[in-house]
């Protein structure tokens, strides 16, 4: 007998830059969320759709967990977490290999246990460990903290093991029909992605202070035919000083922005752009609810 199909939503948890994102983007073969250096930079929850002969998995990439939410945004990102994982068939669990890896100030695994659901532990950034013995002791502590579906050790960034993860990943799957068509890899519009290559982009340029600042709002989206797409983004910030910095002498530094970002969105759209970005001044929006909510964050 064959075994039945199984279908659900498989929510991706962590601390900051644990590599969520990136191994969401491994898992889909695609790139779907933000990934840089930086911690914090996926705010939205990202749902990505991995269809197997035998399962479809569909993927929640989430913020990282924050000890406080002290302002709209990070509430929002809170809100966003907690409904991910309230929606959840399963959680993946990420995590650095560290003796601290589920314990630490958001206390991962007491909101693992918390949430009730099956969950695998993926302990990510393996290819960084020199000494591979070090892993077994950590292995064996988190299998006694909580009752893993698996432990599976991983690199989302070369791809070790994480089709063993997500094959322990699909196990804990409800039996259920397709949720989606099998083609469909998300179900954010394109504007959504478009607006997420320009924040990667101001991440990966800028320093600490303008990033964190600066929003993306998408405020036209034109396909015409026998002429490039016009697409117009606004990037908030929330100082005049940011906005000088985001601009540059002369616009050099929104035209790197601009340059870096088109040649990605045209690879993702598979279609050419024109794409105008603007830079506009809105004081401590990330503590006003509205516009927060504005911005598409619950």
């Amino acid at each position: 007998m064959t075994e039945p199909f199984r279908a659900g939503y498989v929510a991706v948890v962590g601390y900051p830059n644990v590599g969520k994102s990136t191994l969401a983007n491994r898992l889909l073969g695609a790139k779907i969320s933000i990934v840089t250096s930086k911690p914090q930079t996926t705010r939205h929850r990202v749902l990505g759709i991995v269809n197997r002969p035998a399962y479809q998995m569909v993927l929640m990439d989430t913020p990282g967990l924050l000890t406080s939410a002290p302002n709209a945004l990070d509430a929002a990102m809170m809100r966003e977490i907690a409904e991910t994982v309230a929606g959840a068939d399963v959680l993946c669990v990420v995590a650095e290999p560290r003796p601290d890896m589920l314990g630490g100030p958001a206390a991962l695994i007491e909101r693992v246990r918390a949430a009730g659901r099956p969950a695998v532990l993926a302990i990510n950034k393996v290819d960084g460990v020199a000494r591979k013995e070090t892993l077994l002791p950590l292995i064996e502590r988190a299998s006694k903290a909580f009752a893993w579906g698996a432990v599976v050790p991983i690199s989302a960034r070369d791809g070790a093991n994480v089709e063993v993860l997500e094959a322990e990943c699909a196990k804990l799957l409800p039996v259920s029909p397709p949720l989606y068509p099998g083609d469909q890899l998300s179900d954010r519009p394109e504007r959504f992605f478009v607006a997420e290559i320009i924040r990667e982009k101001i991440f990966k340029i800028f320093a600490e202070e303008v990033p964190y600042a600066a929003a993306v709002e998408i405020e036209d989206f034109s396909e015409r035919e026998g002429r490039k797409d016009h697409i117009k983004a606004v990037i908030w910030v929330e100082k005049e000083s940011q906005k000088g910095i985001l601009i540059g002498r002369g616009g050099v530094a929104l035209k790197r922005v601009g340059t870096e970002a088109r040649a990605e969105i045209e690879t993702f759209l598979e279609r050419p752009v024109y794409l105008e970005l603007t830079v506009h001044v809105k004081e401590k929006w990330r503590r006003e609810g509205d516009f927060v909510r504005r911005l598409g964050y619950p």
